[in-house]
């Protein structure tokens, strides 16, 4: 490839929002991505074989995806909704950190719209469920004009310590959300963007928010403090296959996302064909970028992205992932500790050491993080205590120094005045150069040009190695037939 073509000014980043969870955007002076030496690699000529996306697209994309959208929806049966009847549309709150949000508020518009036109049935009410920032999905429903759309009343932000609902499975009583499932019919309505493969290990991942954003925190919190990510998949499937959660189910309706960008919408009655094709879009698409990332041999990372430190995104993956790079995250026979989460303190003890000798280090590329802008609500002192972390700010340092969950965060980071002063002292200490910002531009990563030489250099093998070596053995270590690939693009 020649790099020179290759290379482009930086994507605009994602613009920083007012949320009780981060600072006010006003204290945001600079994005590094506007710092000398920052450009732009584009995914669609990093990766040519990448299918066409829809959004990002230039005016009038967000239009011609909610017409999709009704298109694709309305060839799901809905003949068991009655017009007297109730609907819960169950909606996550990481759908609305994607590609700025507008995506995910367009899908759960179009399915409310195409419910009404096919079934006569108005009582529709959208069920936004969050994880540990309990007020999100409140703030994403006024801001995407959801509480309007839907209508007065009907429109509400569940967290998991809502009122919860016993619901009997095959591995004993677990709970759900009680507001979750207070309608005669659900909708499901979620995305195929990998977000924590850490987590679910693409396995049952259009399945995981029944045992995440729709359950109560006894039920939910398997994942992060009983069993641990991989034990805790099978209480998704529990949850849904129990005889109460089925009885409720209509479709499943999915933003069909890439690292990229919005490829389209996947609509159907049966969840299973909706996860087959979101194992296929995370194992091929997602996995060429995660692949990449586990090439870069030295770097600073630069979070500055509206959303809590893991969850910041950079050409579709986000930075826990990228914590985990230097392991195959999707090999579920890897050596050591296959199925290792990698960012949690599940492996660790207090005293901060690996509990056993063959844990492997968080990702030894990252010579330090730059903590431009991301907010709190997640555990993130793990980070900090394991990387050298400069957080750009006294008011976001004094944020984190008083969130619950994060008052040991700047114990272990050291603070500078501004943007300019964090990249330079990283810069000297690490003695690098290369730089990747996680900061959601669309449909490309920023990165220092340096950095982007090296993956335009890289990229081709990568892509090879994929196709060839490594997607086969993800897809027989899930049971997937390869043969089904071409009938699901």
């Amino acid at each position: 490839m020649e790099n020179k073509n290759l290379i482009h000014p930086a994507i605009l980043p994602i613009a920083p929002k007012p949320s009780q969870y981060g600072i006010d955007p006003s204290l945001v002076k600079t994005r590094v991505a506007e710092l000398p030496g920052m450009c732009s690699l584009k995914l669609s000529e990093l990766f040519p074989e990448l299918p066409d996306v829809i959004f990002p697209g230039g005016e009038g994309a967000l239009d011609k995806l909610y017409e999709l959208a009704k298109d694709e929806i309305r060839k799901v049966d809905m003949s068991m909704i009655q017009p007297d009847q109730s609907v819960n549309v169950l909606a996550s709150h990481h759908g609305f950190t994607l590609l700025g949000g507008q995506p995910y508020a367009v899908l759960l518009k179009a399915i409310r719209d195409v419910v009404i036109e096919k079934t006569g049935c108005k009582n529709i009410r959208l069920r936004a469920g969050v994880g540990m920032r309990f007020r999100e999905t409140e703030e994403y429903i006024k801001r995407y004009g959801l509480d309007t759309y839907y209508g007065p009343g009907k429109a509400k932000g569940v967290a998991p310590v809502d009122e919860g609902i016993p619901i009997e499975t095959e591995i004993g009583t677990l709970y759900g959300i009680k507001a979750i499932y207070d309608a005669d019919w659900i909708i499901h309505a979620h995305h195929t963007d990998v977000r924590e493969v850490h987590f679910h290990r693409q396995i049952d991942k259009a399945v995981k928010p029944f045992s995440m954003s729709y359950a109560r925190i006894e039920s939910r919190s398997t994942y992060h403090q009983n069993l641990g990510p991989r034990a805790a998949n099978f209480t998704a499937r529990a949850i849904f296959e129990s005889k109460f959660v089925q009885s409720k189910f209509a479709f499943g309706a999915f933003l069909n996302v890439g690292p990229h960008g919005v490829i389209g919408v996947i609509a159907d009655n049966n969840l299973y064909n909706i996860n087959d094709r979101a194992t296929f879009i995370g194992c091929q698409l997602y996995g060429k970028v995660m692949t990449l990332f586990g090439k870069i041999d030295e770097c600073i990372a630069v979070l500055d992205f509206p959303c809590p430190v893991p969850y910041v995104f950079s050409a579709g993956v986000i930075y826990a992932n990228f914590t985990g790079a230097n392991s195959d995250l999707y090999d579920m026979e890897g050596t050591p500790l296959p199925g290792y989460t990698w960012y949690t303190e599940a492996f660790y003890g207090k005293n901060g050491k690996p509990l056993l000798p063959e844990t492997p280090p968080l990702n030894p590329a990252i010579k330090m993080c730059v903590h431009n802008y991301a907010w709190t609500g997640y555990p993130s002192a793990f980070f900090s205590e394991h990387i050298p972390t400069v957080v750009v700010g006294a008011e976001q340092a004094k944020l984190f120094d008083t969130e619950p969950m994060n008052i040991k965060y700047m114990d272990h980071a050291t603070i500078a005045k501004t943007t300019e002063g964090a990249m330079e002292f990283a810069y000297n200490a690490t003695g690098t150069d290369k730089v990747i910002i996680f900061d959601g531009a669309m449909g490309g990563l920023n990165c220092s040009e340096s950095l982007a030489k090296e993956l335009i250099e890289k990229a081709p093998a990568v892509s090879k190695e994929v196709e060839e070596v490594l997607m086969p053995k993800w897809f027989r270590q899930r049971g997937v037939d390869m043969s089904v690939l071409e009938k699901l693009k």
